[in-house]
């Protein structure tokens, strides 16, 4: 397929590929889809080898956001029975993460509901990120905190924190669809900020929302001029009580594109499998992993996820690895780019601090890890691709009840 060759070119060049082709890659029928999973498994080896990274997230502070983003079990409004909480202690949040490291979780991941964080939150999280630190030798630290102001990012980095996650989740063509309480361009800037202080940058999307394969290519073609480490692809979970819990428009195949079109866009970036894995991809998670080098273990923010032994389990038996603590992450270019730009490790720069990212990711923290995220519908004036399933597997979708914020042992 020629398509598929001077993509597979391109992507071993780091050279971005036309827009035409991009929407190529989406157009791609069943029939070829082994062949376009093949092609960016080409690309994903010959930057990432077999190499799987694993996150970890830890949801600080749960529900009772004054946000109103559409896809967010945690929105204002929001009639989804999940945890709320207010924030967790620093020794909570450092024995919670304690869980994913022991899981083989190299990075984990703070995450704070919320429009933005107050200065007193970040010297909170600040503390949060130094208890983890102390007593997970070589551990990353991602945070997830919404909206920053001015100086926050260099706060947090002088902290210990080695990357923030801020998604842009879908087009600028298409965002006030979704939300009307911040704008697409205030997740421009953030993620800006925290390039700028030396932060390794953490931005993904959010897939399912109705959106066009043209808003797709248009995110992911901004997250590449952004210059993001790591790409979370979240699959829309239509939580009930969100505002379309009925949305169900992925098939495995579609994830399967759309993982793979990020690929070729991104070539030398962490690409994670982010939220709705489970939810979309099911019993074609193993196949994912030919293009995405990085997942999420165990639980989500205010979902459940597979077991983390399942996690590990499955990593094993498609013949990929976990991704030690004394292995860089990203390929030297772009390790040696992050730490040339000041930053204290950065992004897999080295063994004990780095990149990799809501979750999830989800849509805490004004728009961090979408893991979770709760529909925001047909977006903007695009027309929303042909429905390619009417089977809504809400049996797969289950509010986190273990964890953070309870008593019970998390999963990991």
């Amino acid at each position: 397929m020629d398509l598929l060759n001077t993509l597979v070119e391109k992507g071993l060049r780091r050279e971005l590929p036309t827009r035409e082709e991009a929407l190529a890659v989406l157009a791609t029928s069943d029939d070829e889809l082994l062949e376009v999973v093949a092609a960016a498994g080409k690309v994903r080896r010959q930057w990432f080898g077999r190499r799987v990274k694993l996150n970890y997230l830890v949801n600080l502070k749960s529900g009772l956001c004054p946000e109103d983003c559409s896809y967010c079990s945690q929105r204002l409004g929001s009639k989804a029975e999940i945890l709320k909480y207010t924030w967790l202690k620093p020794d909570e949040a450092s024995q919670a993460a304690a869980a994913g490291v022991a899981g083989g979780a190299k990075r984990v991941c703070l995450v704070a509901s919320g429009r933005g964080p107050t200065d007193r939150d970040v010297e909170r999280v600040g503390k949060t990120i130094e208890a983890i630190k102390e007593q997970n030798e070589g551990v990353e630290v991602c945070a997830c905190l919404g909206l920053l102001s001015d100086g926050q990012a260099e706060r947090l980095r002088e902290a210990g924190a080695d990357a923030y996650n801020h998604n842009l989740n879908t087009s600028e063509a298409t965002y006030g669809d979704i939300t009307k309480t911040h704008t697409y361009a205030d997740r421009v800037d953030t993620v800006q900020k925290a390039h700028a202080a030396g932060l390794s940058a953490c931005s993904g999307l959010i897939a399912g929302m109705g959106e066009s394969d043209e808003d797709l290519v248009d995110v992911v073609y901004a997250l590449r001029e952004l210059d993001s480490d790591s790409v979370p692809v979240n699959f829309l979970i239509p939580f009930e009580g969100t505002p379309l819990a009925k949305e169900w428009n992925l098939t495995p195949q579609r994830c399967l594109r759309i993982l793979a079109m990020v690929r070729f866009v991104c070539p030398d970036v962490e690409v994670r499998i982010a939220g709705g894995r489970e939810v979309h991809l099911r019993s074609m998670q193993p196949l994912a992993l030919n293009i995405a080098n990085s997942i999420f273990l165990g639980d989500y923010l205010t979902s459940e996820g597979q077991a983390g032994q399942a996690d590990l389990d499955m990593i094993a038996d498609a013949g990929f690895e976990v991704e030690g603590a004394g292995t860089t992450t990203l390929p030297k270019h772009r390790a040696d780019a992050l730490a040339a730009a000041g930053a204290t490790g950065g992004c897999g720069s080295t063994a004990s601090a780095g990149c990799g990212s809501e979750a999830s990711a989800e849509g805490a923290g004004c728009g961090g890890h979408a893991e979770e995220a709760g529909g925001c519908g047909p977006c903007g004036g695009h027309a929303a691709p042909v429905r390619t399933s009417d089977e809504a597997r809400t049996d797969l979708v289950a509010v986190r009840r273990r964890g953070a914020g309870t008593d019970l042992a998390p999963n990991a």
